[in-house]
């Protein structure tokens, strides 16, 4: 479960619940039109600028924002360093016998193709065209919120202005004013939730959560060439080691330093 968008979301309801609830009737901020008008109309200019496909692969990864699949590279780079020990002791083919025990789809195809021998520079344009497409694929799943943060305000300030129409068809009635007014603003009020709570914060979220993958991945491809080559662990250790943060490093070593095992798989 990833706790910060949960925690995300609760304080931001209870903020706006605060709102509604101190002072004012939380009834006058309900309107089925209103929400109709500005959730239905920006969803559909969405839909309009994208394909049907590109929603179907959305759905498969809104699940990521509350429950992932969390790679450590500090064990990413264990789990590599010992491929490399086991690749220079006992050949490339060695390596053909412990690939069911790792979970990395991408690991797992790239040490395929070293063990078959193929040349690395094919294997970098291989495992480099995946991850170009991948980061197509997340590109579009970030685009929709974005599209979405731009169309429900807008589509807010269209219900406004029909409501607005309507306030001004009942001006011989004082005591409809107020009312009206009212329900012509709560369209800009959903727009303005919609886009600022939901989608401008989970494009963020999805943003930050490519480009850790693609950090992952790219991270794969530099030990994998580097097994290939026969490197010193070492040395393939030191620049895996350049991904990450300065503040990473020096858990890494102190990590390294304690002892720790990273829970990474030991390949025998």
């Amino acid at each position: 479960m990833d706790l910060a968008t949960l925690i995300g979301l609760i304080i931001g309801i209870a903020c706006i619940l605060w709102g509604m609830y101190d002072g004012g009737n939380p009834s006058a901020f309900w309107s089925l039109s209103s929400l109709a008008v500005t959730f239905g109309g920006g969803l559909a200019s969405t839909i309009i600028a994208f394909t049907l496909d590109d929603f179907r692969n959305l759905l498969k990864v809104l699940p990521k924002l509350f429950k992932r699949k969390e790679q450590s590279p500090y064990k990413l780079i264990q789990l590599l360093v010992e491929l490399s020990q086991k690749a220079r002791r006992e050949g490339l083919l060695a390596l053909e016998s412990n690939q069911e025990e790792i979970e990395d789809e991408y690991l797992k195809k790239a040490l395929e193709l070293v063990v078959d021998g193929v040349e690395p520079e094919i294997i970098r344009d291989s495992m480099q065209l995946e991850l170009d497409n991948m980061s197509i694929r997340h590109g579009k799943c970030i685009s929709i919120f974005k599209t979405l943060a731009a169309e429900f305000p807008a589509w807010g300030m269209i219900g406004t202005l029909l409501g607005l129409i309507n306030l001004l068809r009942s001006m011989d009635d004082p005591s409809q004013i107020g009312a009206a007014m009212s329900l012509a603003l709560v369209t800009t009020f959903y727009g303005s939730i919609l886009a600022n709570m939901i989608c401008v914060p989970v494009a963020t979220k999805l943003q930050e959560l490519s480009t850790e993958e693609i950090r992952i991945k790219e991270m794969i491809i530099e030990g994998v060439l580097s097994i290939q080559a026969g490197e010193n662990p070492r040395i393939m250790e030191h620049r895996l080691k350049t991904f990450l943060s300065p503040e990473q490093r020096e858990d890494y070593e102190r990590m390294i330093a304690g002892g720790s095992s990273f829970q990474a798989n030991r390949l025998q």
